[in-house]
């Protein structure tokens, strides 16, 4: 069971790395910038989320994690030289991809360090979330998180739904495919139909 945890968390690593790729492509930043927003996309909330838990930041002994970032970055560079240009919302998908591994792993993490519930939820939001928000202050861009997206609460519904189905007594793994899938569908769904929440105008209203 642990090898497939890891390899779902290399999964989610890869796929995040490539959004920061694609940031990057997108400001037209040099290689040095695609390998820094690739690496902070990818690792920067889980080492937030772990240096909470105070257990040890598992990239320190573990090369394996920049492997799948440096893999992920070349593959999305040569997709990107090859097509010359990308969909406008690939970022997103990726993102929203990324999303689904990065928070329920994050939040059984959490549940393995002695986490409630509540706590494991809104940790494994943040090490979903938080990789995102430094790429996008990098960018000098408004971090997706605030921008009244369907985005933190996707996280949230899909922690909530893997920790409710761990405590009715559902297996470990389909409780996390299922928790998984509840949060990629919500997200793809707010991507396609624009799925917002309140936020405030330029002079104070809420819109």
């Amino acid at each position: 069971m642990e090898q497939y945890f890891h390899w779902f968390d290399l999964l989610g690593i890869a796929v995040f790395a490539a959004t920061g790729t694609l940031a990057a492509w997108r400001k037209q930043m040099d290689g040095f910038g695609v390998i820094v927003l690739a690496t902070v996309t990818a690792i920067g909330g889980g080492t937030l989320r772990d240096l909470i838990l105070d257990t040890p930041v598992i990239w320190l002994s573990n090369n394996s994690y920049f492997v799948a970032i440096f893999t992920a970055a070349l593959l999305t560079i040569l997709w990107v030289r090859k097509r010359l240009r990308i969909p406008n919302n690939a970022l997103q998908i990726a993102d929203a991809i990324g999303l689904a591994f990065f928070v329920i792993m994050g939040t059984q993490k959490a549940l393995d360090h002695g986490a409630s519930g509540f706590v494991a939820i809104m940790l494994g939001t943040m090490s979903g979330v938080c990789g995102g928000m430094i790429r996008d202050v990098l960018c000098r861009e408004i971090p997706l998180v605030f921008r009244g997206e369907l985005y933190a609460i996707t996280c949230i519904f899909g922690g909530l739904v893997y920790v409710q189905l761990l405590a009715l007594g559902t297996a470990k793994m389909p409780a996390m495919l299922a928790g998984m899938v509840a949060l990629l569908a919500l997200r793809l769904a707010a991507i396609r139909w624009h799925l917002t929440i309140p936020v405030f105008g330029k002079k104070g209203d809420l819109r």
